[in-house]
């Protein structure tokens, strides 16, 4: 899995524009590559995540465990609808292949603008291309247009929002950033 999203999370990454400082999310970690990469860039700030599997938080506490030790990283296990934060707590947050699982799309970016700060970015990436609905099972994965997402994204509060896509390989990866939440 690690190395099937390594090109979405770099290019999240990459978007999110993170300074040493910031306190950053992560919906759904999965194996925690990432959490690894944004402690690199966030080392004077603190980065968090949540995702709803318990192997997951395992496997991630296991390869964070020294940033975990010195309090850089928290991990926890919990849904992107019910984040287990205080409103306004992070600078960024960043959710990739994610937002095909959420059962209340809109509720969960609720959650997530509740727990950034005023003029926080949210970064979000899916795949964006018709293959994708065809080779995953419909009874796992729900596929969003970019005009949905755009849709969602702004019933949710936030302000301006740009969608960008990015092909690599066969595959559509579209990433929005989500900026100026207004609380």
């Amino acid at each position: 899995m690690a190395a099937e999203t390594a090109t979405a999370n770099r290019i999240a990454l990459d978007l999110l524009e993170v300074r040493p400082t910031d306190q950053i999310l992560e919906i759904g970690f999965g194996h925690g590559a990432t959490i690894a990469r944004l402690a690199e860039r966030a080392g004077q700030g603190c980065v968090a995540g949540v995702d709803a599997s318990a192997a997951m938080l395992h496997m991630a506490a296991r390869r964070n465990r020294d940033d975990v030790a010195r309090g850089l990283v928290e991990l926890r296990q919990a849904r992107a609808e019910d984040l287990p934060y205080a409103s306004g707590r992070f600078d960024k947050a960043l959710s990739v292949h994610t937002l095909y699982f959420w059962p209340e799309p809109l509720r969960a970016l609720g959650e997530i603008r509740r727990v950034l700060r005023q003029a926080g970015r949210l970064v979000l990436g899916w795949r964006g291309d018709r293959a994708a609905n065809k080779q995953f099972p419909e009874s796992t994965y729900r596929f969003h247009s970019d005009d949905t997402v755009q849709a969602l994204l702004a019933a949710a509060g936030f302000r301006r929002v740009r969608i960008l896509r990015e092909s690599v390989g066969r595959a559509t990866l579209c990433f929005a950033i989500a900026e100026d939440s207004q609380k």
